[in-house]
């Protein structure tokens, strides 16, 4: 399948966004009770540095995710979403955003998932990310587990 799934940058706030980023969100708080959409509220549609992408297939946005940077050359993976499991969507955007990363100077990526989303736990140790201390707004937050990987 991951043929077929084409990877396009694109504005979160652009039409085809809504609806993939409105599926995340009341899958997030239908499963956690935290929607997390205040995760773009500081988003920067003219910076280069913050990146969101959406998987195509068929004309079907089908998942979405993004890059920002958090601190010096450190960028943080956003809103990873995958409509389908097991058809290799999340491990074709996160390696797309990777190589956005380095391009744009990015020399670490960090993010944060829930310690109950077993998915994106394993999802994350299967691309190599490491657990890390929690940092940011995560510092003291049980719930939150949080991890980074080196892109040199």
């Amino acid at each position: 399948m991951t043929e077929d799934i084409s990877i396009k940058v694109i504005n979160p706030d652009d039409e085809k966004a809504a609806s993939i980023l409105e599926e995340l969100s009341a899958n997030l708080y239908l499963r956690f009770g935290s929607d997390g959409k205040n995760s773009l509220t500081d988003w920067q549609n003219n910076n280069a540095k913050f990146v969101f992408v959406a998987a195509e297939l068929n004309n079907e946005i089908i998942g979405c995710g993004a890059i920002r940077p958090i601190e010096g050359n450190i960028g943080e993976v956003k809103r990873m979403y995958s409509k389908f499991r097991g058809k290799k969507i999340g491990q074709t955007i996160l390696a797309f955003l990777e190589k956005e990363a380095k391009q744009i100077g990015f020399t670490e990526l960090v993010l944060e998932t829930r310690v109950k989303n077993i998915e994106a736990v394993e999802f994350y140790k299967k691309q190599q990310y490491n657990i890390i201390p929690n940092y940011g707004k995560y510092i003291d937050r049980p719930e939150a587990i949080c991890f980074g990987k080196s892109l040199i």
